[in-house]
């Protein structure tokens, strides 16, 4: 039987992987630091912040990917590793660098060292579209990448990128996973240097790494109440205490908003294949093959949840991108996966599912 170990698998994403590793006959250990700003004040031993305890057959060991030791003791007759822990969202300033830093980058760094001491040969990582910086855009001469938005353009209400040659908004297209990359905030330059440091470590112990970038992920168990929260969450909270939603810009922000079970899904296919395939490392994307916008979903979910209608606010985050959104067409050729869940149906299911207990400030 394959032995699995989730860092990270007491979380939103990692606790769903658990669960469809579980049901797919795995053996399944778990390395997570329970941090209370991630998990709530009371998370130990939870596997989703609501109530709902770690499934009895999984293994836990609570730890941190950046102590050695901790690491050690969860590597022990592992054969394959599904690395999801990490300090996720845009942040709320630069002070959060070191901690971004620190919990992805460091961690990686331990996580993958352990392995090469023991001679693991394969791992999934989780990565991010934030990687890619903007979207893709068609623009008078084709395919463009424009560069990061400037604030007097934002501050006026200029949300999309220009051609520089025309002057008319770029038209927004899919991306896939042959355009450049260029992180535009913290939390993006940490994912992408995750993705350099698995690449390194593949080449260098002849080890298989696959790096999903993940597009906007929710489903239940989301964490509430958190500026680091994915924007469905910060839109379900909000519902939830009674509050209008708060759609940043103009609400026409294009997405790719895919399911947690889609999410987990791809996850286990990755997982096969860098048991089998060849010493390299690859990404793909996640994403549910379909576009909506940031404001489509905020209203989705309030009807669905019979609560206030969104506000549109103009307020913007600097770090933010205008539009992206994914191409998987990679993902589904190589690894004959497709995302399953509609928008219509996970969007009626998180009006109502269950949250994460709200966390606390560090």
């Amino acid at each position: 039987m394959t032995r699995l170990l989730v860092t990270g698998g007491a979380g939103f994403i990692g606790g769903e992987i658990v669960a469809a590793a579980l049901d797919a006959g795995w053996d399944v250990r778990v390395l997570d630091s329970f941090r209370a700003d991630v998990h709530g004040p009371d998370a130990s031993g939870d596997a989703s912040g609501t109530g709902t305890p770690i499934d009895p057959r999984v293994e836990v060991v609570t730890g941190s990917v950046t102590d050695p030791a901790d690491v050690a003791r969860a590597l022990a007759g592992v054969d394959v590793v599904s690395h999801q822990a990490a300090k996720v969202g845009l942040g709320v300033d630069f002070s959060d660098a070191p901690d971004y830093v620190t919990s992805n980058v460091t961690g990686s760094a331990v996580l993958l060292a352990g392995m090469a001491d023991v001679g693991i040969r394969a791992l999934v990582l989780a990565s991010s579209m934030v990687v890619y910086g903007e979207g893709a855009y068609l623009g008078r001469h084709g395919l463009t990448r424009p560069p990061a938005r400037a604030r007097d353009d934002l501050d006026a209400g200029r949300f999309d990128p220009l051609d520089p040659e025309t002057g008319l908004p770029l038209e927004p297209t899919l991306i896939d996973e042959a355009a450049p990359l260029d992180p535009r905030n913290v939390y993006a330059t940490t994912k992408l240097a995750q993705e350099h440091l698995a690449s390194s470590w593949a080449r260098s112990v002849g080890g298989s790494a696959i790096a999903l970038r993940y597009h906007n992920v929710y489903g239940p168990g989301m964490p509430q109440n958190t500026p680091y929260a994915g924007v469905a969450s910060l839109f379900r909270s909000a519902i939830e205490r009674g509050e209008a939603p708060r759609v940043f810009e103009d609400g026409a922000q294009r997405r790719d908003f895919v399911h947690v079970r889609d999410v987990a899904r791809a996850n286990l296919a990755a997982l096969d294949a860098v048991q089998t395939g060849s010493d390299a490392f690859r990404a793909y994307n996640v994403g549910s093959g379909h576009v909506h916008t940031v404001g489509e979903v905020a209203s989705a979910l309030s009807a669905a949840a019979g609560g206030q209608e969104p506000v549109v606010t103009g307020e913007y985050r600097l770090g933010d991108v205008r539009h992206i959104t994914a191409s998987s067409r990679r993902m589904a050729d190589d690894l004959g996966w497709r995302a399953t869940e509609s928008f219509d149906d996970g969007m009626r299911e998180f009006a109502s599912a269950p949250l994460r207990a709200a966390v606390v400030s560090r």
